[in-house]
């Protein structure tokens, strides 16, 4: 036997060596327990080790990298939770969620009553002008995102039987008892409910979702994992863009609204007429005003209308404004005639008055005073009264 000193170099042919065998990624954490104490504390050599022979080192060009099991899982995990949404009513609203729905990697099929075949190629939707082709693509998901004025009647379009059997159907109508209700009575028992309400909409979400608050309501929902993993994904569409979820019944949210929205609808809408317009010598409270005024006059009048229709709660809101506007308007000129009652300027009263006549005569003398305009002759000035120069 040679010695390592006397023995001759010796060279290694590619033919010659024994292929290095593959390493096995690292097991996952969840695995490691399984291992027995020897396994787990036996070293392990790096990523492209090599295999040592006399005269240099041999390394594998093949050798296998750490492989990542928690980027793969969350990928898997992504996939997972995305959905075939179909859109129906891909007016205004639909197209605000559908932009969102797309960037997150959702498939989108839409369906109008309108052609909006090239904005929803835009954004990488399938657009199908019969219901029936929409429905029997087997979306995961039919969103029902009309007007609250056209959703029986759309609904009532679908031809709900070419659908698969545990479809999940979503609203996202500004009320939210009726469309339960109609939801409830019109689908199979076996199809999927949940209510929703984003509060906001292309005008007050331009600048993103963050903050802004989604209710919603799991009407019915299956209790499989699937079923209910289901209805997870599509909330997790909303919570990922960091709206802040309120899980609320829909008799709640109705009560609600009627002051939140429908209030808001309201004003805005009152203040329309008015045609106010900016000036040299705006206030912040005002400004506020004309982007309420813009806000809500944005939308259309079918959606206010659709407040006041099919909220209970909107026809009392309505009264209770009345009243208040009441209230405030006598106690303006309550003050007013009390005002007229007393000496404008010296801060005395007046004579009392006898007679009914007397009584708006005196009145009309003090309302041309207030204006700055002298009375006529026919109409005595006030005792102790300066008429303004």
């Amino acid at each position: 036997m040679l010695s390592s000193s006397t023995a001759p170099s010796l060279r290694l042919h590619h033919h010659q060596l024994a292929r290095p065998h593959r390493r096995r990624p690292p097991a996952p954490a969840a695995f490691r327990q399984f291992q027995s104490p020897a396994a787990a504390s036996r070293p392990r050599l790096p990523a492209g080790a090599g295999v040592r022979a006399r005269g240099g080192t041999i390394r594998a060009i093949d050798a296998a990298q750490p492989f990542d099991y928690e980027s793969r899982a969350a990928g898997l995990l992504e996939e997972r939770q995305r959905l075939k949404i179909a859109i129906v009513g891909f007016g205004n609203f639909g197209q605000f969620l559908a932009r969102t729905f797309a960037r997150q990697g959702h498939t989108l099929l839409a369906h109008s009553r309108s052609d909006h075949s090239s904005l929803a190629a835009s954004l990488g939707a399938a657009y199908f002008q019969d219901p029936h082709d929409l429905c029997e693509c087997h979306p995961d998901v039919v969103l029902l995102a009309t007007s609250i004025l056209s959703a029986e009647a759309v609904l009532r379009s679908l031809p709900l039987h070419r659908l698969r059997r545990s479809t999940l159907f979503v609203d996202v109508l500004s009320v939210k008892e009726f469309p339960k209700n109609l939801l409830l009575t019109s689908l199979p028992e076996g199809f999927d409910i949940l209510c929703t309400h984003p509060m906001f909409g292309p005008e007050s979400a331009r600048d993103g979702w963050d903050g802004l608050p989604f209710v919603f309501d799991r009407v019915r929902v299956g209790d499989s994992p699937a079923r209910r993993a289901r209805a997870n994904a599509f909330l997790n569409i909303f919570e990922r863009e960091g709206c802040r979820m309120v899980e609320m019944c829909c008799a709640e949210h109705d009560a609600h609204a009627a002051e939140t929205q429908f209030l808001t609808h309201t004003v805005g809408r009152m203040l329309a007429t008015l045609e106010l317009s900016s000036t040299p010598i705006n206030t912040k409270g005002y400004e506020t005003l004309l982007r309420l005024v813009d806000n809500t006059c944005s939308d259309s009048f079918d959606l206010y209308n659709g407040l006041f229709m099919y909220n209970k709660n909107s026809t009392d809101l309505l009264n209770r404004l009345e009243s208040a506007m009441d209230s405030v308007k006598k106690r303006l000129f309550d003050g007013l005639h009390e005002v007229l009652r007393k000496q404008l300027f010296e801060g005395k009263a007046s004579p009392p008055l006898t007679t009914t006549t007397s009584n708006h005569t005196d009145v009309r003398r003090r309302q041309l005073l207030l204006e700055g305009k002298p009375p006529s002759p026919s109409v005595p000035t006030p005792n102790n009264v300066t008429v303004p120069k």
